[in-house]
């Protein structure tokens, strides 16, 4: 429908343009016929009074009653055909005037058209660039309410707009309430769980303080030779106790760093910072889990590059990944990384089974836990990671290397890059 709106707006365009170059151009023809007229009467009647001046009366007398009558300019007798004339014998001089006339009548419409098509088509780019300014405002949070210009092609799109825009800002407050929400029930369930573990925890150490303590001639007394089989089963327990300890401890930790992220009370500090120090630092952390479990770390140094970044919160990060790939069977962990005008890319690998495929989509998900995960493991780890990396304008993907093992490929960016909250 606007479509064919724009085409009768148009060629009603090109009528009325046209029209008005014709009219003039008409209008300029006859002044310039009626002077040539004139011009050549004005040659006659000289001639005629040279030749007999008393014919002067004559003339007076009938160009008198002609003017005052307008009668047409045709005579009784055709005496000008009858001596030979025709009327294109008196209007070859006039020929090139018409043309020029018509061309230049011609040359005014096109002028004119294109003044029209030109003015309509700043006014729809004016138009198009208020509204892509106005959705830039929108996506960088900035934007004011959209005010009407007046009625024109893109009065509908522009309320559109308007409304498409005030709903997404309802959802994106909706959204980040919701959050908030979510965020501070992370927290007290947290904080509800740090109370039974503590117990817990002064529990169990008051339990091996007394199995320790307890006389050789105590245990002789209980149930014979059992003595020995009960000791080792209370210790069997405890130390069952003090892992599913360890592991809430955990949990609740990365509860509460969840809950802070949400909240949005976590600060990171952007510094400068250096890819081989950082990637070094991660893997001394882990240095008494690799050393358990005889994984080996290569970390190599490929000159001085650094990312703007929070060293500590990429460390830990940087961490998570490592542990991953330690905890999925790899005993030898990999660190590359490299730099280019748009971003700084850190990839570390294992020589382990890698991923299975129907776990990829899903790895950075919060509490997922996939075929290979680790006993104890909470899949808390690498949607902290993710969330991280992000927050610091970067990206994270995870993938199988042809050679096998799983791969994490990181990319810093150099410049602010659009991701989706």
């Amino acid at each position: 429908m606007n479509g064919s709106k724009n085409r009768f707006v148009t060629i009603g365009l090109i009528l009325s343009v046209s029209l008005m170059v014709s009219a003039v151009s008409v209008i300029l023809a006859s002044c310039y016929f009626s002077r040539l007229q004139f011009g050549l009467l004005n040659v006659i009647c000289c001639e005629w009074i040279k030749q007999e001046p008393e014919a002067e009366t004559i003339i007076t007398g009938m160009l008198k009653e002609y003017t005052q009558k307008n009668k047409k300019p045709e005579a009784d007798n055709d005496v000008l055909s009858g001596l030979g004339y025709r009327a294109s014998d008196f209007s070859k001089s006039a020929h090139r005037p018409a043309a020029f006339f018509a061309a230049a009548g011609f040359i005014a419409g096109v002028l004119l058209f294109l003044i029209a098509i030109c003015c309509q088509n700043r006014i729809k780019a004016l138009r198009i660039r208020a509204l892509t300014d106005y959705l830039e405002q929108v996506n960088t949070g900035h934007a004011a309410i959209l005010s009407s210009t007046g009625e024109d092609d893109f009065s509908r799109l522009e309320d559109e707009l308007y409304k498409t825009v005030t709903f997404l800002y309802q959802t994106k407050d909706a959204a980040v309430q919701a959050r908030n929400g979510f965020a501070e029930n992370l927290s007290n369930i947290a904080h509800q769980l740090k109370t039974p573990i503590t117990a817990i925890c002064l529990s169990v150490q008051t339990m091996k303080q007394n199995i320790a303590a307890r006389p050789a001639g105590e245990n002789a007394c209980c149930a014979g030779g059992n003595a020995e089989s009960n000791g080792s089963v209370s210790k069997y327990h405890l130390k069952q106790v003090e892992k599913q300890l360890l592991r809430l401890t955990r949990l609740e930790e990365a509860l509460l760093t969840l809950s802070r992220i949400d909240a949005g009370t976590i600060r990171l500090q952007k510094n400068e910072t250096d890819v081989f120090t950082l990637l070094v630092l991660a893997a001394d952390n882990l240095y008494e889990l690799f050393a358990d479990s005889k994984t080996s770390v290569e970390i190599p140094e490929l000159g001085e590059m650094t990312i703007t970044a929070d060293p500590e919160w990429t460390m830990e990060a940087v961490l998570n990944l490592m542990k991953n790939g330690m905890e999925h069977g790899g005993r030898m962990i990999r660190c590359s990384y490299a730099q280019n005008p748009l971003y700084t890319e850190i990839l570390i690998w294992d020589d382990g089974d890698g991923f299975a495929k129907e776990d990829i989509p899903h790895l950075f998900e919060r509490f997922y836990r996939g075929k290979n995960a680790a006993e104890g493991g909470i899949g808390i780890g690498l949607a902290l990671s993710k969330e991280i990396i992000e927050r610091q304008n970067g990206t994270i993907r995870a993938k199988n290397r042809p050679e096998g093992g799983a791969l994490f490929e990181i990319r810093f960016y150099k410049n602010s890059i659009c991701k989706s909250s």
